[in-house]
């Protein structure tokens, strides 16, 4: 994880001497050199959730072709599927080996109790369309901080909670950046400054850094 950015990346292999992709390379990948060598897996790609400054940083120094597109390599299939939302760009790379072992690697879309800024409505469909499809027991990596898991987000995710009809819409007035809003739905986010869903004035609706609500 990249100290100040606090983006991941990762490594994921289909087993001891087997092939293994990179997610990501934002965050500093001497470790994964390591993981790499201690176990004999054999990268072959690198998958690039978007093209992001802090997702993308080290993928030079990997020398390896870049994916954003579905494909299998030794016993790994690896399926994207787009999210856009956070960026243009956005997928999600669903892994899964021989096993049937699955896992998402979700980029800035999806964290644990949070989702990504971006376009409302995009953000909004990736995560309630094509994540929250997904089976719960599925693993998620994300593109910053802990892991977690589908089922994980669908019961406890502040705005997952909203946009199901569990919870309901908040109704605290606040300020953002100057504008008079009504504050929906606040998450810790990963980085512990928090995350809302605000509705301004007028109607429109945005995800936005806690840093730019004034309660």
């Amino acid at each position: 994880m990249h100290p100040r950015y606090l983006s991941n990346a990762f490594v994921v292999g289909e087993g001891r001497g087997g092939a293994a992709v990179f997610v990501d390379s934002g965050a500093p990948i001497a470790p994964l050199l390591q993981f790499v060598s201690t176990h004999g897996l054999q990268p072959t790609h690198v998958l690039r959730t978007h093209s992001h400054a802090d997702h993308i940083e080290h993928e030079e120094e990997l020398d390896l072709p870049v994916m954003t597109t579905s494909f299998e390599t030794g016993g790994l299939k690896v399926e994207a599927i787009p999210t856009p939302g956070h960026s243009d760009d956005m997928v999600c790379f669903v892994i899964s080996d021989s096993a049937h072992d699955e896992l998402v690697c979700s980029g800035d879309t999806l964290f644990k109790d949070s989702v990504g800024g971006g376009n409302f409505e995009q953000v909004k469909s990736s995560v309630m369309d094509v994540y929250m499809k997904m089976p719960h027991d599925r693993r998620v990596l994300p593109g910053h901080t802990d892991l977690t898991a589908i089922g994980r987000e669908w019961e406890y995710n502040p705005f997952v909670r909203v946009w199901r009809g569990v919870e309901p819409e908040g109704a605290e007035r606040v300020k953002v950046r100057g504008r008079d809003a009504t504050l929906i739905v606040w998450s810790p986010d990963y980085d512990g400054k928090g995350k809302a869903w605000v509705r301004f004035d007028g109607g429109e609706d945005a995800i936005v850094g806690g840093s730019a609500v004034e309660r």
